[in-house]
């Protein structure tokens, strides 16, 4: 189990250096409910994350991939497919998101964190009067309707799926891989939660620094996860 926890870690840091969700988490907590709101997003990413692991363990299982002599060839294509896309990803956020996210560094309002960050959507200009439901929502949506972080979820459900444990070491490899793909969102609440209105300096400290790095880790990160899975990929077609 300890093998498959260490091999899930480059895939679980292309959530946690998800610099979408974490643009999103900023507005959040810079709205008039901060607490409450944050929360509710935290609990809305976990639920996505969660979600589409679980969908896609059980999706695998029906498959029966795991304990095949021979691996279908659906298999090598999804890595191929995945692999790809991740290393565009990558290219396309280290380029689209060094100017954004720098600006979003200065950002003082939930409407200047949208207004540096054009991909996420205009409703949330509106964020600052956002309440815990629908907050809920923003964070469930942010994870499901967000491809790279999905792919990223698709892809450790598949190397569960596949890793040569029992039922009870991949439901724990599950869960670790979840817990640590929350961090980069429950740290923040947590610690607005805790602090209230005190947290706001620190907060603003690491807000510039996700704007000066956080785009170069994510982009570097992706394109590792998907020279990985390329690698897997090509290896199991030849």
């Amino acid at each position: 189990m300890g093998e498959l926890i260490v091999s899930l870690v480059p895939v679980a840091l292309g959530v946690v250096l998800s610099p979408l969700a974490i643009m999103a988490l900023v507005a959040v907590l810079l709205s008039g409910q901060a607490r409450a709101n944050g929360i509710a997003y935290l609990l809305g990413w976990l639920l996505g994350l969660g979600g589409v692991v679980a969908l896609f363990l059980w999706i695998f299982q029906v498959m029966e991939v795991q304990g095949r002599a021979e691996l279908p060839l659906w298999v090598a294509l999804l890595r191929l497919l995945l692999g790809l896309f991740l290393v565009g990803a990558a290219v396309w956020v280290y380029r689209k998101g060094r100017a954004h996210i720098a600006q979003m560094a200065t950002a003082t309002t939930p409407r200047d964190v949208v207004a540096a960050s054009p991909q996420l959507p205009g409703w949330l200009h509106s964020v600052a009067s956002f309440h815990p439901g629908r907050t809920f929502l923003l964070g469930l949506g942010l994870f499901v309707l967000n491809p790279v972080d999905a792919s990223c979820a698709i892809i450790a459900a598949l190397d569960i799926s596949l890793a040569e444990v029992d039922a009870s070491a991949a439901f724990w490899a599950a869960v670790v891989f979840i817990a640590v793909g929350a961090l980069p969102i429950a740290v923040p609440v947590i610690y607005v939660v805790v602090r209230g209105a005190d947290a706001q300096p620190l907060l603003d400290r690491v807000r510039t620094w996700i704007g000066g790095n956080t785009h170069v880790l994510n982009a570097a990160m992706l394109l590792v996860i998907g020279v990985l899975q390329l690698n897997k990929a090509i290896g199991a077609l030849l």
